[in-house]
């Protein structure tokens, strides 16, 4: 059957539930204008959109947001703010010399923390690069315990790999279930270990930036960046039975919905949306149509714009 009248032909974004089980790569994603003229010149350049060396391989940014359905959620987002990164480089001691020295070069903390990326990821600095992952695999600090366990955990999964320093610059967020990262342009990201629902604009552009065997394009990576230093982009609304996670990209929101027994929680659209129940039963009736369908953990639904809005109902919950 066709399509109601409104029905995007692309989907604006992508839902997916996400176990990370092992580490995934440290990456970026670039901001819409950086993808645009980054995949006109490798268009123009004519590189195999399938080439392990392209880097654009659409013209569209890559927003995302995580929230975690596992009680604990390990994730890197955005850089730690300079100063708590010099004193866990002092925790690890004489090793991390030469990199104190490229952050102590820039008196600017975002050029610095660029220069240092730039640094870590250059084959002239492997060897120095192994003697701070050592260094930092046996240290102890009371203030960086957890950052210094996830060294420990890095190198398990990926010996010598420069990214395990790369994370040592990034703030390390331990969600609660329930809690969510948000990931604009730019933001160095990995996720560690967790369950979540992740949600994130139509596109496969990434900069990869470590603990990956695959093409890291460090010139690329550093031009895209966002190198300011800050506190990671926690996202953690109000206790509710319909709780609302977004950005503020035009590309999608994210809404948690707690369906109540008692009564039907109304969730209003705004273009074509994608529901998956993550406990319990829930059911989802259309405002326009009055369709109804029953959703389990794992399943999902695609509701096209006409609808307007949904009640859901039942005992569970569902995004």
């Amino acid at each position: 059957a066709d399509a109601p009248e409104g029905t995007p032909e692309r989907l604006p974004y992508l839902l997916k539930i996400l176990a990370a089980g092992s580490p995934l790569s440290i990456q970026a994603h670039p901001s819409k204008a950086q993808a645009e003229e980054g995949f006109a010149r490798e268009e123009a350049a004519g590189t195999p959109r399938d080439a392990a060396t392209r880097t654009y391989r659409d013209a569209n940014h890559k927003p995302e947001i995580i929230v975690a359905l596992s009680d604990r959620f390990l994730a890197l987002a955005g850089l730690r703010e300079l100063a708590a990164t010099r004193r866990l480089l002092d925790a690890v001691g004489e090793a991390t010399a030469p990199l104190r020295a490229v952050l102590d070069s820039h008196p600017d903390d975002a050029d610095a923390l660029a220069a240092a990326l730039i640094w870590i990821l250059s084959p002239a600095a492997g060897a120095q690069v192994s003697e701070i992952i050592a260094a930092a695999t046996d240290a102890a600090s009371d203030e960086f315990g957890d950052e210094l366990e996830l060294v420990r955990h890095l190198q398990s999964h990926y010996p010598g790999d420069p990214g395990i320093v790369v994370a040592m610059l990034l703030n390390l967020v331990i969600l609660r279930r329930g809690q969510g990262v948000f990931v604009p342009a730019g933001v160095l990201h990995a996720y560690i270990e967790g369950l979540g629902v992740e949600i994130m604009a139509a596109s496969d552009n990434v900069l990869r930036g470590g603990l990956t065997p695959k093409h890291i394009d460090v010139a690329e990576l550093t031009a895209i960046l966002d190198p300011r230093p800050g506190p990671a982009p926690v996202l953690d609304p109000a206790a509710g039975t319909a709780r609302t996670f977004t950005g503020g990209v035009p590309d999608f929101v994210l809404t948690q919905v707690t369906a109540d027994p008692s009564a039907a929680v109304e969730v209003r659209m705004n273009g074509i949306a994608i529901a998956v129940a993550t406990s319990g039963e829930v059911e989802i009736t259309g405002a326009d149509t009055q369709d109804r369908l029953t959703l389990r953990p794992g399943s999902a639904a695609l509701i096209t714009p006409n609808e307007g809005s949904v009640s859901i109902s039942g005992s569970g919950e569902a995004f």
